[in-house]
């Protein structure tokens, strides 16, 4: 049976175990979204060998696992390196450098999607290559790529329960702890469960708004 007392005495010890994973997931996913734009320009570099090796970082994280991954940057760094990262950074940098290479997948497809002479027509009114690619480029890349993204920014947040093999003091280790505690696993396993699906179905629909709202305002359109 459900006892809403028992619910009420082990909400505030969830929650707030729930508002870290909220924090290590957008952390994350602006560190994603910064790297895997780097990654995507630097794939389409002129220069041979910074071609290669975007790729061969992509497809080396890409092709191992989120956990090998984050157990490497917490106990491996500090013994090849002497670099030694909080669980909290572990976690930000690892599910940031795992999607980041997912999220230049997506926008090399955005930024495959604006036509060629959008590119010419920058050249010839003389832009520069960073205003070509912030004015021009990426305003009618970005749009198509919106639900992409918050796709990706959904999976992100489910993936973060992965994050408690190095202690991060995420929602379902609470859970496990308060359910290892009193023998009850019923309620606090239900409620992560409510969360997880209350907090992805709502950004689901708020990066639908968004991608409308971008559609509204998208990018100028040159003409040569």
């Amino acid at each position: 049976m459900w006892d809403w007392n028992y619910t009420f005495s082990i909400m505030p010890e969830l929650l707030h175990a729930f508002l870290m994973t909220v924090y290590v997931t957008l952390a994350g996913f602006a560190v994603a979204s910064v790297i895997g734009l780097i990654l995507a320009v630097g794939a389409r570099s002129r220069f041979v060998a910074v071609r290669i090796v975007v790729r061969c970082i992509v497809e080396f994280v890409r092709n191992t696992p989120l956990l090998v991954q984050v157990f490497f940057i917490f106990f491996s760094l500090p013994l090849l390196a002497g670099i030694s990262l909080s669980a909290f950074a572990t976690g930000v940098i690892g599910l940031g450098l795992h999607y980041a290479t997912y999220l230049s997948e997506v926008y090399r497809s955005g930024i495959d999607g604006v036509p060629k002479g959008q590119w010419e027509a920058a050249t010839a009114l003389n832009m520069t290559k960073s205003r070509t690619w912030m004015s021009v480029v990426l305003p009618q890349a970005l749009p198509p790529i919106v639900p992409m993204m918050g796709n990706y920014l959904i999976v992100m947040f489910k993936e973060t329960p992965i994050l408690m093999a190095v202690t991060v003091a995420e929602v379902l280790l609470a859970a496990k702890n308060i359910a290892s505690v009193t023998y009850r696993v019923f309620e606090p396993y239900t409620i992560v469960g409510v969360l997880f699906l209350v907090v992805s179905v709502v950004v689901s629909l708020l990066f639908r708004r968004l991608e409308k709202r971008m559609n509204r305002t998208n990018g100028p359109v040159l003409k040569r």
